[in-house]
């Protein structure tokens, strides 16, 4: 049973390892082979988030051009986003801005997006560095980490932080009221907005800083800043 449903869209590039990501965070194995994904496919998982159990219902899509209007329709009822890229293949960094922009032009405007360095265990092979990884985040309030679908690091992490993130926005949100009350987060009028080094550089829109107990990795695996709360 869980006391909440969210519906998370993975996307990116093809061969960026979204499949793999959603497999080691649902089953906890790595597929070795590399299948194309046709169309989307779909996983879930039960995570606690403050003590209540939350299903995240992930929709795995496809990263080729043929199957991006299908994509589109998925983005419809999203309240969370992993967008990922490759950081051992640079031109799956630069085409992170697109999938941005259509994730940003066909969800919910308060679509939480989180922005994925995958592959991270192939360090000799790095052709983007964290550094820039945080960059771009930074400039588009996103939050930002690095994982590795082969070892699993950090991949939990990038479910349960946007989960974190969905359930701290919309939590004053009347469709919450009840438990599993809708098929997946329709999102509303925001609790607060989240910022922190990964999220607009810890400012809130009133120019004042808050706390929450929500405390976030750094994206390398490590403890991050807390949250900070609108006031």
């Amino acid at each position: 049973t869980y006391s909440y449903l969210f519906k998370f869209i993975i996307i990116g590039d093809e061969a960026v390892g979204k499949t793999c990501l959603l497999l080691q965070f649902t089953d906890k194995r790595y597929r070795t082979a590399h299948q194309v994904t046709v169309g989307v496919e779909f996983g879930s998982r039960t995570v606690d988030i403050n003590g209540r159990p939350v299903k995240l219902q992930c929709w795995d899509t496809a990263g080729q051009d043929r199957f991006r209007s299908i994509v589109r329709s998925y983005y419809r009822g999203a309240a969370g986003a992993l967008l990922c890229y490759d950081i051992t293949r640079r031109d799956s960094f630069e085409h992170v801005s697109q999938w941005l922009s259509e994730a940003r032009e066909n969800a919910d405007p308060e679509l939480v997006i989180t922005l994925v360095g995958n592959k991270c265990d192939k360090a000799a092979e790095r052709q983007v560095s964290y550094e820039e990884g945080h960059a771009f985040a930074h400039q588009n309030n996103l939050y930002f980490l690095e994982t590795s679908a082969v070892t699993g690091h950090m991949v939990d992490e990038a479910f349960t932080v946007t989960a974190k993130l969905v359930y701290q926005k919309n939590m004053q949100n009347s469709e919450y009221s009840q438990p599993a009350a809708a098929p997946y987060a329709t999102l509303g009028p925001s609790a607060y907005a989240p910022q922190n080094d990964y999220l607009g550089g810890g400012i809130s829109q009133g120019g004042h800083r808050g706390q929450s107990s929500l405390k976030l990795s750094d994206g390398r695996g490590g403890q991050g800043h807390q949250q900070q709360q609108q006031q």
